[in-house]
């Protein structure tokens, strides 16, 4: 079980290989990055050696996934983020850290990435990481579990009106979400089709004002309707 995720997941992402890019200056790292993915399974499709260089092989390749280094030359990994998401909305970014720093984790979260990893996990737990993103799903690393948790009492944004809080069904759905579940593993858990699944979480988005599954529990844990382990 790999114990530094959010899910323990182990499936592959469908049928289809995913496309996955990889930026990071260190050109050691990045080769060994590649080598690892593409032995579990992934199609690297481009290196990037800078923030800038990633946002320009992002749009041009429009890969699946993005396993993206924090610190880079010419712009930072949370802009490059940012930048990717706005261009190529299609794209995943999973950021990668040297250190469990709650600030760099609250603008990734900003920025619109979808999974957050420290530099000594295994490469079985980045592969797994790039599959959850190409889900849709998110994965963090424990020792940035405590970030979130300082980022949850930061956030000042989440509304706190009776009539936007979500129902008993959309809180179940919340906590399985909270807990590292993915959108199919809900639905089993919930003995309900995943396109219900999506429905709450379209509901519960609105009523959180939440762009995705991290704002919303990061909202929801906030206003205490769900807990992180």
């Amino acid at each position: 079980m790999a114990t530094t995720l959010v899910a323990d997941v182990s499936r592959k992402s469908g049928t289809m290989t995913i496309r996955l890019m990889l930026a990071d200056d260190h050109r050691m790292l990045r080769e060994g990055l590649s080598r690892s993915m593409s032995e579990h399974g992934f199609d690297v499709v481009g290196e990037a050696r800078d923030g800038v260089e990633a946002v320009n092989m992002a749009y041009s390749l429009t890969p699946d996934v993005v396993l993206m280094d924090v610190s880079m030359p010419e712009m930072d990994g949370v802009e490059a983020c940012r930048q990717v998401r706005m261009a190529v909305p299609g794209t995943k970014v999973v950021m990668l850290t040297m250190h469990a720093d709650q600030d760099v984790l609250a603008n990734a979260i900003r920025a619109g990435a979808c999974g957050y990893l420290v530099k000594d996990c295994s490469t079985e737990e980045i592969a797994d990481a790039v599959r959850m993103a190409s889900n849709g799903d998110t994965a963090l690393s424990p020792q940035l579990a405590a970030s979130m948790l300082d980022e949850v009492r930061k956030l000042d944004q989440a509304p706190t009106r009776e009539d936007r809080v979500v129902t008993k069904r959309e809180e179940e759905v919340l906590q399985l979400i909270a807990d590292g579940c993915s959108t199919s593993e809900v639905a089993e858990q919930m003995y309900i089709s995943q396109k219900t699944v999506k429905n709450h979480l379209a509901s519960i988005y609105q009523k959180l004002d939440a762009r995705d599954r991290t704002q919303a529990v990061l909202q929801a844990v906030r206003m205490g309707i769900v807990s992180l382990e």
